[in-house]
């Protein structure tokens, strides 16, 4: 069992071992912004503490995202003088007493000792001054309550809320008071990415805890942006597909907006269809209003689905993107098995996303089984077919006599569906003689 003091580390078999909590901060050393960091603790004037996700990942032997760091005043002044040292920009929060600072591959957020308290569920918590135990016990879970302590005579100790590293050890996520999930609804997402990402087991009575806030509707007092950031983080996991499924199964999706799902079979089939120049992300958010892309004939769906794009504030135009996806897969899913000719073939692909055809064509595979005949019909299409073009124009047409007019799309057409067929040879020439020969 691990102590106060102590590091928790990966042995050679992959088990959990302990060891002296100066080995957090040799570590650190290595780690980008790291050196700069434990050089400048070591001027700072009052504790200064590394604690949170990335002790915990250090303890794994992890390497971790972001450093957060804990000063009992002058978070601005680290945070300028960090910056300064690694290059980069320091970007300053006056109401959570917090800075960020990014540079290059480095990201340090800085933070005040503080306490936080919320005058009603849902809200962002008001911040006041704290202790470093009022520090550890406003986290979220007891894996993120871990502090390293970075310079003077405490160098290298490790304070922890109450099992803490117990926790650690075993791998296990707890929420730190009964109320975590009311607080700040936006840690149920949060403990399900954390879950996956970290292959954690979550403590039974945080699972209670966790059923009973989601039967009490408290999603609905936390707005849809910071949902909406939870889930973007979700959706640049590793896994991603994972975290959606594991949301699905815990009724998060639905519990946040009546009809939106995730049918994680069908995503991962159309992962492995989806060409290299295609977008997952996009095709993961699509996927995730399919249900709701089949209803859009009635009035209340498409301001749905628009509302949820709105909260996961995208890239501008990824939005948009991810709603033709979703409607175009539906599109896609109705037509793809009635497919027998190239023109058929055409009418389907031409101007459907190439998210929506993946989507389709492994909804299809998981209905008739694997290597079916839409599966391959796509893939054949987005793998090779989609690159295959004409070289000649409507005025090569024009100038051969052809009239201007609808006569000219007509023959191109023609001449286009003999080209995919393989029943004429690419080049000028021959696909002039094709257009010029169709039968209109």
């Amino acid at each position: 069992m691990a102590r106060t003091g102590e590091y928790v580390r990966h042995d050679e078999a992959g088990g959990l071992t302990t060891s002296d909590g100066a080995i957090v901060l040799e570590r650190l050393r290595s780690l980008p912004a790291g050196s700069e960091l434990l050089t400048l603790a070591e001027s700072h004037e009052g504790s200064i503490e590394l604690v949170g996700g990335a002790v915990r990942d250090i303890m794994l032997g992890l390497a971790p995202r972001e450093l957060d760091v804990i000063v009992e005043a002058n978070a601005r002044q680290l945070a300028s003088s960090l910056a300064k040292q690694l290059g980069g920009e320091a970007v300053f929060h006056e109401r959570f007493g917090t800075a960020s600072v990014q540079a290059g591959g480095a990201s340090v957020d800085i933070a005040t000792i503080r306490s936080e308290s919320y005058r009603s569920p849902g809200m962002l918590p008001d911040v006041g001054p704290g202790t470093p135990e009022n520090d550890l016990r406003r986290r979220d879970f007891s894996v993120n309550a871990i502090a390293v302590s970075l310079a003077g005579e405490r160098a290298g100790q490790v304070r922890a809320a109450q099992g803490a590293l117990e926790d650690l050890v075993a791998r296990r996520l707890r929420v730190l008071h009964d109320a975590g999930f009311s607080d700040d609804p936006t840690r149920m997402l949060r403990l399900v990415r954390y879950a996956v990402r970290l292959g954690f087991e979550v403590e039974p009575h945080t699972a209670e805890l966790f059923a009973a806030a989601l039967d009490g509707g408290v999603l609905k007092t936390v707005t849809g942006q910071r949902l909406g950031a939870e889930l973007r983080l979700a959706l640049a996991e590793a896994d991603p597909p994972s975290s959606l499924a594991e949301l699905e199964r815990l009724g998060v999706l639905r519990a946040w907006q009546p009809g939106v799902s995730f049918d994680v079979a069908v995503v991962r089939a159309a992962l492995e269809i989806l060409p290299r120049d295609g977008s997952p992300r996009v095709m993961l958010v699509a996927s995730l209003l399919l249900e709701l892309a089949r209803k859009l004939d009635r009035e209340e769906t498409e301001p749905a689905m628009r509302g949820f794009l709105y909260d996961l504030e995208l890239p501008a135009g990824e939005a948009d993107r991810a709603f033709a996806v979703a409607v175009g897969a539906v599109f896609a899913m109705d037509h793809v098995d009635s497919i027998d000719t190239t023109s058929d073939l055409l009418e389907l692909t031409l101007g459907t996303p190439m998210e929506s055809l993946a989507l389709a064509a492994a909804a299809s595979e998981l209905e008739d089984g694997p290597g079916s005949y839409a599966r391959r019909l796509v893939e054949e299409w987005l793998g090779r077919l989609r690159h295959i073009a004409l070289q000649i124009t409507g005025d090569d047409l024009i100038a051969a006599g052809v009239a201007e007019g609808p006569e000219v799309g007509v023959r191109l057409e023609e001449s286009y569906r003999l080209l995919l067929e393989e029943r004429i040879e690419p080049g000028r020439e021959t696909e002039l003689r094709a257009a010029l020969e169709a039968r209109v």
